[in-house]
């Protein structure tokens, strides 16, 4: 009984405090993108303010489709979420993750507008290019607990990323592609440097663009939070350094996104399958030479 109200606090935790959390990074990248470009910048709290503006419009949409897929988006983005703060599987977290990216590019699409159309067509590119390594992900931390289960995974002696170090890289590499930050915002951008305008979202206004922006906050925080669970054990200061090691890659992001140019869509798959290769393939070597070793 502890346990299932103990599930329950934690979905109800995500729900409720992702958001604020999510507005959090989202104030502190465009503060820390702003001081990196030498500007005054909008205040922290710009995307609280934002989303509430697009709140109080109209929902202009091209079709009623389209409304349905956004929704289909942010309610399995949540779903993750929710599964993963519960402590359930991590593969099926994933699995349903991506789901979330498939509503999304279907929403693009139905648009029947060049912008959002190209921009649809890039998003399936960059989750051709960063699925395999959050596959692999999973098989990590797996390999390391002999679980899938995230309840598992946080309940070791030692962290995952002692054994995975490949892996976590790794993770982070196709991050960058994720958050759609720079080299690889191909599909969409939150800045005015990108040549198709808002390409993905170019179509989704109103409060159905504001649906589509608290998916994503959602999406920010769970993202991070994979980044904290490679750090975290079953001692509480774990929790600690797992939210200092998010927040200090976080910071990289940003970085990466005000200083690297954006690169062609041939250079991001062979980028981060080369990535994904190297790091976590060479870490699964080891990892499996340990284990015959009695290691």
């Amino acid at each position: 009984m502890n346990e299932i109200v103990l599930t329950v606090i934690a979905i109800v935790a995500f729900v409720v405090f992702a958001p604020v959390v999510g507005f959090f990074l989202e104030g502190y990248d465009r503060v820390v993108s702003a001081k990196l470009q030498r500007r005054q910048g909008p205040p922290f709290l710009q995307p609280v303010y934002d989303l509430i503006k697009l709140f109080e419009k109209q929902a202009i949409v091209v079709n009623n489709f389209e409304t349905a897929l956004v929704l289909g988006f942010t309610i399995f983005t949540i779903f993750s979420g929710c599964i993963f703060f519960a402590g359930g599987d991590i593969l099926l977290v994933f699995f349903a993750f991506s789901l979330a990216d498939m509503f999304l590019v279907l929403a693009a699409s139905s648009a029947n507008s060049p912008y959002s159309s190209l921009g649809s067509q890039r998003e399936f590119i960059q989750m051709m290019a960063y699925e395999p390594m959050t596959l692999l992900t999973a098989i990590g931390f797996y390999m390391v607990c002999g679980s899938f289960n995230v309840s598992d995974i946080i309940n070791q002696d030692v962290p995952a990323i002692v054994r995975t170090p490949g892996v976590f890289l790794g993770y982070c590499f196709i991050l960058i592609i994720k958050l759609r930050k720079s080299p690889f915002d191909l599909s969409t951008s939150h800045h005015a440097h990108q040549e198709m305008v808002k390409g993905l979202t170019q179509d989704i206004a109103g409060n159905v663009l504001g649906i589509l922006e608290l998916g994503e906050i959602y999406e920010e925080v769970f993202l991070m939070a994979i980044v904290a669970l490679f750090f975290i054990t079953k001692n509480p200061l774990s929790y600690v350094v797992g939210v200092a090691a998010s927040l200090i890659i976080f910071f990289i992001m940003i970085v990466i996104d005000n200083v690297f140019p954006r690169v062609r869509w041939e250079n991001m798959l062979i980028s981060s399958w080369g990535v994904t290769l190297a790091l976590a393939g060479s870490n699964f070597l080891i990892l499996t030479m340990l284990k015959i070793a009695g290691i």
